[in-house]
């Protein structure tokens, strides 16, 4: 499958500044060199340097939840690195409960609410 650069320049540029530095940082080892060196160039675009990537990946590797598999696991709800992992059935027509699930959450949306 090709990548489609125009299509990732587009994303880029409408993707906030957290979620380009978890690109570049926590989820680089599993993402194309091309689309890599986008996310780059818009970081610098948008004045975010070395030291701010750096610190960036520091705080979240710190939280971070790895998979079995050994990769970042992502929040159920959105893109974010997930920090804590939760168990929940996986169901048939989201109704009909058949095994239970381990599921990883961002800081917002764990249960419970983000910690204090």
């Amino acid at each position: 499958m090709k990548l489609d650069l125009e299509r990732v320049r587009g994303n880029v540029r409408e993707a906030s500044t957290e979620d380009l530095l978890d690109r570049a940082t926590v989820y680089r080892d599993g993402m194309e060199p091309e689309a890599l060196e986008i996310i780059d160039g818009e970081l610098r675009r948008r004045g975010v340097g070395g030291a701010e990537q750096a610190a960036h990946e520091g705080r979240r590797r710190q939280a971070l939840v790895v998979g079995r598999d050994g990769w970042p696991l992502r929040c159920r709800k959105c893109p974010r690195p997930a920090v804590t992992v939760a168990w929940e059935w996986g169901k048939l027509w989201w109704l009909i409960p058949l095994f239970p699930r381990r599921v990883g959450y961002c800081e917002e949306h764990r249960p419970g609410g983000p910690a204090r």
